[in-house]
């Protein structure tokens, strides 16, 4: 059996170990290719109302192939202002990426107003084949050793948000034989050409549109358009209330919107925990048995992300 053969194998008997009602649906490589292995009843996608949104039209043309019934939803800003704390209160953080978060969110509420009680997610997959555009220029051995890693250290928001709401999420792509077996695939198999994912790409192009295989890796925020409350947020912090926080308050805010998050995360979550022995992460596993203080906002973070406040080390320093 060819390398793709055991590719699609290994995730069939994922699936099938992960089974669900239905899918956050994208239209991306990564939940096209478990909406084809899986077949679930029904589809999940969210939009930002009156803005770009490609996975709209993408999750539609895989919906509509494998007669799969969409379900979508087209939140507004003021709708995502408004579930802004919400979100901030489950997962404890004041994150850039919150607007990735919210999309979930949306997508896992929608999907429990329509009497699903378990969805499937394709978180993993660009972590394990290489799939963010910084990781395809990386030289194999040091790309292999850093997904090693990041295997041992990931966290995925669609789990915290699930319990919060009462939706089982099932991840077929951290199914441990699966990632045991995604581990053993040798890097220069997972990036050709600047192209990451290459292996899952081709391991499927024969079965789903070439579009939808070759498509550009998009972040949640940009397929879902939301993207554009980056600008819609920063715009609602003065200049002289974000350089008012930065001497009163000791963190090192990166920009307005991260002030902004913070305040909300002040109000709804409270203090930043300090790093210390007994103040493990929210995030179990990133960073185990590790005390490391993050010096964006002094709280515990792990080998490589502090889920306070979202500071990254510099990759140079993850390898």
């Amino acid at each position: 059996m060819g390398i793709y053969e055991q590719l699609r194998s290994k995730l069939k008997e994922a699936v099938e170990r992960s089974r669900a009602d239905g899918i956050l649906l994208s239209g991306g490589l990564d939940t096209s290719i478990l909406a084809f292995v899986a077949r679930p009843s029904m589809g999940f996608t969210v939009a930002l109302k009156d803005s770009t949104a490609s996975d709209l039209d993408y999750s539609e043309k895989i919906a509509e192939l494998l007669g799969i019934q969409r379900e979508k939803m087209e939140f507004t800003a003021e709708e995502a202002l408004a579930t802004l704390p919400e979100v901030i209160r489950i997962l404890k953080t004041f994150d850039l990426a919150l607007p990735n978060d919210l999309c979930i969110y949306f997508a896992l509420k929608l999907a429990r107003e329509s009497g699903v009680s378990s969805v499937i997610t394709g978180d993993g997959a660009d972590e394990l084949f290489a799939g963010y555009s910084y990781m395809a220029e990386l030289p194999p051995e040091d790309l292999g050793r850093y997904i090693r890693r990041l295997s041992q250290n990931w966290h995925f928001s669609a789990g915290y948000l699930g319990r919060a709401l009462g939706i089982e999420i099932r991840q077929p792509f951290l199914d441990e034989d699966f990632v045991r077996f995604a581990l053993e695939i040798g890097p220069e198999l997972k990036v050709k050409d600047g192209v990451g994912k290459y292996i899952l790409r081709n391991s499927f192009e024969d079965l789903i549109p070439a579009e939808v295989v070759w498509r550009r890796k998009e972040a949640i925020e940009y397929g879902s358009g939301s993207t554009k409350l980056h600008e819609i947020i920063a715009g609602m912090v003065t200049d002289e209330e974000f350089q008012s926080a930065a001497k009163i308050v000791d963190i090192k805010f990166i920009n307005k919107e991260h002030f902004f998050y913070w305040r909300i995360y002040n109000q709804v979550v409270g203090e930043i925990p300090k790093a210390s022995p007994s103040a493990p992460s929210l995030f179990a596993g990133e960073g185990a048995g590790e005390v490391r203080s993050c010096p964006c906002c002094g709280a515990s973070m792990g080998r490589y992300h502090c889920p306070t406040c979202g500071f990254s080390r510099p990759l140079k320093e993850c390898l």
